[in-house]
């Protein structure tokens, strides 16, 4: 029993930690002019636990983090986009880590192109336009650059903080 409350205890900060970067993110101006482009600093929160807790519990703080993002810095359409781009990163973040082994960085970039991947393809479908996806180029660029630096520290987190 002590065992897991443990776990849990972590897994609440964790979803708190993300909410509190979501917040933050929500709240820094956008350097580039365009739209989707940012850092995705909540997935410092989500590496850490899929690396900490599990893969299980980590989906969770993704998802619970998307949801009350959503409720409280966003609207429906960022529900939309940030759910579509939630679930392709976590699933191709997993897949990179499982089958071929990736370092908490590679899996990072993965989880950041996959993230704008799937926000593009959700904006395609709610627009009914498939000219969004010239956006694709500079948002691979974006989430790569972002990957990296959100790898770096999820890694030196992982490697700190003994659960």
């Amino acid at each position: 029993m002590k065992r897991n409350t443990k776990i849990l205890a972590a897994l609440s900060v964790t979803v708190a930690v993300a909410m509190l970067l979501s917040f933050i993110e929500s709240r820094l101006p956008t350097f580039v002019p365009i739209p989707g482009v940012k850092l995705g600093l909540a997935n410092v929160a989500v590496i850490f636990a899929m690396y900490k807790l599990g893969e299980g519990p980590a989906a969770g703080v993704s998802l619970v983090r998307v949801g009350l993002s959503a409720l409280l810095f966003g609207s429906v359409a960022s529900l939309i986009y940030s759910l579509s781009g939630a679930v392709l990163s976590f699933a191709l973040m997993v897949l990179s880590r499982r089958v071929f082994k990736l370092h908490t960085v590679g899996v990072s970039i993965i989880g950041g192109v996959a993230h704008n991947a799937g926000q593009i393809i959700a904006a395609a479908i709610v627009m009914g336009t498939a000219s969004i996806i010239y956006y694709l180029p500079f948002l691979i660029l974006s989430g790569t650059l972002a990957g990296i630096a959100i790898g770096l520290i999820s890694n030196e987190l992982t490697k700190r903080i003994k659960i």
